[in-house]
């Protein structure tokens, strides 16, 4: 995981300090509240990086990112410890899972893009 954490630093582009360890503290936490404690910055800091619009598309690029790189590891990880027609029916039910959470991340991100547009306050 330490190679991949390396990667996506390099491939993003740089935030300042404080919001960029509350990127990584996001993608390794499963909630805002444990993500601010690892960041060592306020949640209501932490909500507020969630609603700026650049921030929140490093965030969203990020889980993208992070999302390929578990369906290949999964997907070699899977050829490991069973029969072929097994591991191929893993393999694809993994990545189908995966695929629907991301069209349903990118779905939320639209949804709530347009419900600002209608009130007025484009994110």
């Amino acid at each position: 995981m330490r190679r991949f954490d390396k990667t996506l630093r390099d491939a993003q582009p740089k935030l300042p300090g404080k919001q960029a360890a509350a990127l990584a503290a996001l993608l390794a936490h499963p909630t805002v509240r444990d993500a601010a404690r690892a960041a060592k910055v306020a949640e209501g800091t932490l909500w507020r990086y969630l609603s700026d619009p650049a921030f929140a598309a490093h965030y969203q690029e990020a889980r993208r990112q992070a999302t390929e790189h578990l369906i290949a590891r999964l997907t070699a990880d899977s050829t490991k410890a069973a029969p072929a027609s097994a591991r191929v029916s893993a393999a694809r039910a993994i990545i189908e899972q995966a695929l629907k959470g991301a069209e349903l991340r990118d779905l939320v991100t639209r949804i709530d893009a347009l419900e600002a547009l209608q009130k007025g306050t484009p994110k």
